[in-house]
């Protein structure tokens, strides 16, 4: 996968999924996302409200809602999976689907797992999950439908990453 957005400072941004068929990559969806509301950083830090640039593995999901059908390891949490109570409306299905991005996280763990390798101060729990048509705290976001899509169509054994970042960064 590789999200990208127009510039260093924008939330918006594309997810465009590749899958390797032979020896060809080829395109196989591409839909809206956001990302951080303040933008990308190579220097991701706690709270800076932008999403960190770089290749990352996909190893574990888990959401509000039931296991969609998906490969990697799945936990469902209607408690761990809720948008805080006085978060707009707009906000509360973000995590019914999400897809951890290993960034400052173990992999093999819980999504919502707290253990940061890189420290506190590096921030974490960037996952992939349900848009809400703006930009995050730091995560990517795509529509539910992408979401499902993803679930059941990235294979663990494939060893699936997403690139994301900016055009400049990325050299789009």
């Amino acid at each position: 996968m590789v999200v990208y957005g127009d510039h260093r400072d924008s939330p918006d941004s594309t997810l465009v999924l590749y899958q390797k068929r032979g020896t060809l990559w080829q395109q196989s969806g591409s839909w809206p996302s956001h990302n951080g509301k303040q933008g990308w950083t190579t220097n991701h830090r706690e709270g800076d409200e932008r999403s960190p640039v770089g290749v990352f593995t996909l190893s574990d999901a888990g959401g509000f809602l039931e296991d969609p059908g998906t490969r990697f390891p799945y936990t469902q949490d209607d408690e761990t999976f809720i948008s805080p109570y006085y978060w707009d409306e707009a906000h509360w299905h973000d995590f019914d689907y999400v897809i951890a991005i290993d960034y400052n996280r173990l992999r093999g763990t819980r999504p919502d797992d707290p253990t940061r390798p890189l420290g506190q101060s590096k921030g974490g729990g960037i996952w992939l999950h349900v848009d809400h048509e703006d930009g995050t705290l730091g995560c990517v976001s795509v529509p539910e439908s992408a979401m499902e899509y993803l679930l059941r169509t990235l294979d663990p054994k494939d060893k699936p990453v997403i690139v994301m970042g900016d055009r400049a960064h990325l050299r789009l």
